[in-house]
């Protein structure tokens, strides 16, 4: 008798966790006690450390009504959906050639609230709050976060690497407000102490950034269309501020859209007067864009359509939901589960290398 082979399934990605109060004060694990800010690095160097053989780093946060299981659960979901299908189609992201083994911190913030607008525009306000210059602390601690991945990664060039002569990527990933949250405190983030450089863009690096983000993908980012005008001219060198005082998001920014979220229609048009980015795609912005349709995972995206400061991705055609969802409050806006999604996660770090 002929033993068919056996094939091993990829192992889930389980997520790290650290957890915020709604005045953006890294917790204590288990409690609501803030870690003092003199002791946040001390806090992090002690509870995360990144696995020798990881490629790939992530940064998730999640978005408006998420619990801090679901958070975990989402993460690791497109986490391990991503190393399945690297597994699976190894060929077809080049960059990835050595390997793909994701690590990821979630990053969970209250964000529950009624689904109404008057909720919407309370957890909007939340999270402008939690991370705006003088109101919260979001932006310092998600600062020493990302310096302290970035200084505790391994370097391009550091062949003790396991396996990773390209050394570790950092990159973020979003939901929601999630989104915006990410953008406002990186953008807060800037100017910290210098750090090395591990990006292969096209824009050139700047030797005085703090720590590197090699790539950002937003699902259904619940901000204004002008958001990057108005809201966070910093994040891009390119926008015309002094590179001193720019974000450092070396890598591209990609925002998926769907004409289906209804929360970022429906309610971000009634909160805010406007369409929001998840529903419509960005705006006016002060750096090149570029529209992309949402690809299958047997389509490549070529290094020239996501090699731009801000890419939009046309979700509308996956990001659907069934029919009950489409009249739920929220309709298809966290309907990003998908292996399409895997797909553009996987094409941003094969990219980045």
């Amino acid at each position: 008798m002929t033993r068919r082979p056996t094939t091993r399934a990829t192992p889930a990605v389980r997520p790290v966790t650290v957890d915020l109060d709604e005045n953006g004060r890294l917790l204590v694990p288990g409690t609501r006690t803030p870690v003092p800010e003199a002791r946040v690095a001390e806090h992090l160097a002690r509870r995360l450390r990144v696995p020798e053989r990881a490629t790939d780093v992530y940064v998730y946060v999640h978005g408006w009504q998420t619990s801090p299981a679901a958070a975990d659960r989402a993460a690791g979901a497109l986490l391990s959906r991503a190393a399945g299908l690297h597994r699976a189609r190894p060929g077809a992201y080049p960059g990835l050639a050595r390997g793909y083994r994701p690590w990821c911190v979630v990053v969970r913030w209250p964000s529950s609230s009624l689904p109404s607008l008057g909720g919407y525009r309370r957890i909007r306000e939340r999270a402008h709050a939690m991370s705006a210059p003088g109101r919260g602390q979001a932006g310092y601690v998600l600062g020493h976060l990302l310096g302290y991945l970035d200084a505790d990664r391994g370097h391009p060039a550091d062949p003790a690497v396991l396996a990773n002569r390209n050394g570790q990527y950092l990159h973020l990933v979003g939901h929601s407000f999630g989104g915006r949250f990410l953008c406002e405190a990186v953008q807060h983030a800037a100017g910290r102490p210098a750090g090395p450089r591990v990006l292969s863009w096209s824009r050139p690096g700047d030797p005085a950034r703090p720590f590197t983000v090699d790539s950002a993908l937003v699902f259904q980012m619940a901000a204004p269309r002008d958001a990057f005008s108005r809201l966070f001219p910093r994040l891009f060198p390119e926008s015309g501020g002094e590179p001193a005082h720019a974000a450092p998001l070396r890598g591209p920014l990609v925002l998926t859209h769907s004409r289906w979220d209804r929360a970022t229609g429906f309610w971000h048009l009634r909160a805010e007067g406007r369409p929001g980015i998840g529903h419509s795609g960005t705006g006016v912005a002060p750096v090149h864009q570029f529209s992309t349709p949402l690809r299958p995972a047997g389509s490549p995206y070529p290094h020239e359509v996501l090699d731009h400061p801000i890419v939009n991705v046309d979700a509308s055609e996956v990001y659907r939901g069934g029919p009950a969802t489409r009249l739920a409050p929220a309709g298809a806006h966290s309907d990003f589960q998908h292996p399409e999604s895997a797909h553009l996660l996987l094409s941003l770090a094969s990219h980045s290398r």
